[in-house]
């Protein structure tokens, strides 16, 4: 039997990554102490690797299919079929961003005034280049953690780190004066498995369904009946993806209305469809939108 070889990626995407599946249809389990996930497809097999090094395995084939950050793409200059961007994190659903980093109190005010000067990042094959091309000279070392530590106790100049709020940024009394790059996670491909007509067609399958459900995330669906003579107050209450659905119900008189909502704004609308002759109003989960 063919199989397609699926690479996790281990770390802060592995939870949301397993859940993301989860959603659109594969059950992914293993346990704490191993790297071979089992999941409910005997079509595939996976393989627990670090984002930074998932691009490297699936350009020289040894994954078919992984998913890692553009960044490390990036970084690892790796030939691959990007295949779906799938814009999800452990914390939000925002592209994160690569800063340049220093102190409140630094003198440092602009990516120029890096000049002659250290920094220090995970980032560094890109970070080197990025202040190459803007002909600054710079002395990039690789960080291997705790990289606002570093800058903190004046070890370095600067940092370039990934963020996504800036909370953390801020909360070690450092500020941003420099945006380098934004990225955000992505189904990838190898070349020559994109090339198989199998591969292809079950990497379609996963991409087709992992869309989903990040289409559905933060969303709910509201099904409800009203009268005829309040279905235009009701409507315009009703943001929807295109317009809600509306069929017709055994009586002539009735109708029912179907619709996709932001689960942010349920507990003020609910009322607001109540008093425009809303019944029967219905509020279910939703795993994929597609």
């Amino acid at each position: 039997m063919k199989k397609l070889k699926l690479g996790i990626p281990k770390g802060s995407l592995e939870a949301n990554t397993v859940d993301l599946f989860k959603r659109a249809g594969w059950r992914i389990t293993y346990d704490s102490r191993s790297y071979f996930p089992d999941i409910d497809d005997d079509e595939i097999s996976c393989l627990l690797v670090r984002a930074q090094e998932m691009s490297r395995y699936v350009a020289d084939g040894t994954l078919d299919l992984g998913l890692t950050g553009q960044d490390w793409i990036i970084e690892n200059e790796s030939d691959v079929v990007s295949v779906q961007d799938l814009i999800y994190s452990k914390t939000s659903t925002r592209q994160a961003r690569w800063v340049l980093v220093v102190r409140e109190d630094s003198p440092i005010r602009s990516i120029e005034d890096m000049e002659g000067k250290r920094l220090s990042t995970e980032l560094v094959n890109f970070t080197k280049r990025y202040f190459a091309e803007r002909k600054i000279r710079v002395q990039v070392e690789f960080s291997w953690g705790a990289t606002e530590a570093k800058v903190v106790e004046g070890l370095v100049d600067a940092i370039v780190e990934v963020t996504e709020t800036g909370n953390t940024i801020r909360a070690n009394k450092l500020k941003i004066i420099h945006e380098l790059l934004r990225t955000n996670t992505q189904l990838i491909a190898n070349r020559e498995a994109w090339g198989d007509p199998w591969k292809r067609q079950k990497i379609e399958q996963i991409r087709l369904l992992l869309n989903g459900s990040l289409q559905a995330m933060g969303k709910v669906g509201l099904k409800m009946n009203v009268s005829r003579e309040n279905l235009g107050g009701l409507v315009i209450l009703l943001p929807a993806l295109k317009a809600p659905t509306i069929s017709n119900l055994h009586s002539k008189d009735w109708l029912a209305v179907e619709t996709i909502v932001s689960g942010n704004i349920v507990r003020d609308l609910i009322p607001l469809l109540k008093e425009a002759g809303a019944e029967g109003i219905i509020e279910y989960p939703l795993n994929k939108v597609i």
